[in-house]
């Protein structure tokens, strides 16, 4: 085949430069190159491909681009009919890094013949023999400097990281572009969500405030649960960072202090932390049986004790229905009513009870709990598991710098390793749980309570101090012509506290 080849262009995989004014540099200049090697050799560009900032080197990453640019050779054809008889690259290793793209590149590029391929040093057959197995020495030498520079960039980001200096391009929120000086009209409202959530408000009730606020994130995104609560969870409001999912320490064993300013306090982050692990705990099951971890809202409600009544009319074996009542609107009802839920999801349909009775006893029943409370988590001092966590943290370094020094075999190390580690994080965990209920214990309650009379707390945070007092509450049967709106009877509420 010789005169105007059709051939199509292809920018793999392209790292983009940006000038000052934002404008990118690089798909455009490589292109450039594969239209001016084309022109060279008398071929014509009909099409361009492009993968950008898409890794070739990847198993994982499914490149449109170069797929499309499979199916396109492989038929002789573009989508509009167009012929393609070659292609041009700027370079084969922005072609293929890995064996089996390139294969399959050969393998549709040589179904017809007459194919012809050219990178920027100019035209290759790829229908000899040498040339292909060149290429794929190509794709492997590619493919170990692809790993090279990953390693060196883990390696970089961990040095960065034990230095305490922030990696990233995108700014965190509630620090400036410098990532290190606190942004004045963000920082607070960080600060002021950690306490708020410390006291049991809900992350899906902040994210709503925030949102109406027109708060938005760092990148200028509305709010949404996930990302809140990421914010929360990420140790940098402390001054801490993590690194694959760990706390960066020292040599000691010490969280490496970042060069940013903190927002929180490590009590604080660690109270939050605490919250967080036990949200994933377990509820009440369907017998009844209490969870051991106060687990969290994962909607938001409209009534005040809606998951947390439970119906408590005898069955025919004598066992207790133990459903869940929900809130029902009755026509001739001013205020809302309690309900046992129908038997086809799991109920008896046969209790119910008026709603603002309920809610007013419960609410001081929790109050006066929670002030009672107050009274002995006052008296927690400090947690007693600081010497022994120091101590299997002392260990944990001296095991490592004996295994780094050949002073040990790699079996002792990482056997006695992986139990000191688990106690370590049995003991962090237990700590973190302390400083939850000291940050708890230091909030005041009288303050809580005029909070709650005068309806300045969110719902949210006024069932989290429910569910923080209470597993649930039995309602019992009023008896026949005694029931949801007769005189209401505060002996028939059985409440089952948390210890």
């Amino acid at each position: 085949m010789s005169g105007m080849e059709h051939v199509v262009s292809v920018v793999s995989y392209a790292r983009i430069s940006y000038d000052k004014a934002g404008d990118a540099h690089g798909v455009a200049d490589q292109h450039k190159v594969n239209r001016e090697t084309s022109a060279r050799l008398g071929w014509t560009v009909v099409h361009e491909f492009t993968d950008n900032d898409r890794s070739a080197s990847k198993a994982e990453v499914i490149r449109d681009g170069f797929e499309a640019m499979l199916k396109a050779v492989k038929a002789g054809r573009l989508p509009d009919g167009t012929a393609v008889q070659g292609v041009v690259v700027v370079a084969e290793d922005r072609l293929a890094r890995r064996s089996g793209d390139y294969e399959r590149f050969v393998d549709a590029l040589t179904a017809e013949d007459g194919r012809v391929y050219a990178d920027a040093r100019g035209r290759k057959d790829l229908y000899s023999e040498d040339v292909e197995g060149m290429g794929l020495v190509g794709v492997a030498f590619a493919k170990i400097e692809s790993r090279k520079v990953r390693r060196r960039v883990r390696r970089s980001h961990r040095a960065r990281a034990e230095l305490g200096i922030p990696v990233g391009s995108q700014r965190p929120f509630g620090w400036q572009a410098d990532k290190l000086t606190l942004e004045p009209a963000e920082a607070p409202l960080v600060a002021t969500a950690v306490d708020q959530f410390i006291a049991g408000r809900s992350i899906n009730s902040m994210v709503r405030e925030w949102n109406d606020r027109g708060v938005v994130t760092a990148k200028g995104n509305r709010w949404t649960i996930v990302g809140l609560r990421q914010v929360l969870g990420n140790p940098r409001l402390c001054g801490w960072r993590k690194h694959n999912g760990e706390l960066v320490t020292d040599a000691a064993g010490n969280p490496v202090i970042g060069r940013w300013e903190p927002i929180v306090t490590p009590e604080q982050w660690r109270a939050v932390e605490a919250i967080l692990t036990a949200r994933a705990g377990r509820r009440i099951g369907s017998d009844g049986a209490p969870g051991d971890m106060l687990a969290g809202d994962h909607w938001e409600h409209r009534y005040l004790l809606t998951g947390v009544l439970r119906c408590g009319r005898p069955r025919p074996d004598g066992t207790l229905c133990n459903a869940r009542l929900r809130v029902k609107q009755q026509r001739d009802c001013a205020g809302h009513m309690y309900f046992c839920i129908p038997a086809a999801q799991g109920g008896c349909s046969g209790l119910g009870r008026r709603g603002d009775k309920v809610d007013e006893f419960i609410t001081e029943a929790v109050l006066a709990k929670l002030e009672q409370r107050q009274a002995v988590a006052a008296d927690l001092g400090p947690w007693t598991g600081q010497p022994e966590l120091d101590r299997v943290t002392t260990k944990i370094g001296v095991l490592r710098s004996q295994w780094q020094a050949d002073q040990i075999s790699d079996g002792l190390f990482f056997t006695t390793v992986r139990e000191l580690e688990e106690r370590a994080r049995e003991l962090t965990r237990d700590r973190n749980r302390h400083e939850a209920a000291a940050s708890r214990a230091r909030m005041d309650i009288t303050d809580v309570r005029r909070r709650w009379e005068a309806d300045e707390i969110d719902l949210s945070q006024k069932r989290a101090y429910v569910r923080e007092a209470l597993h649930a509450v039995i309602v019992h049967p009023a008896g026949k012509g005694r029931g949801a709106r007769g005189t209401f009877n505060p002996d028939l509420l059985e409440p089952i506290w948390r210890e």
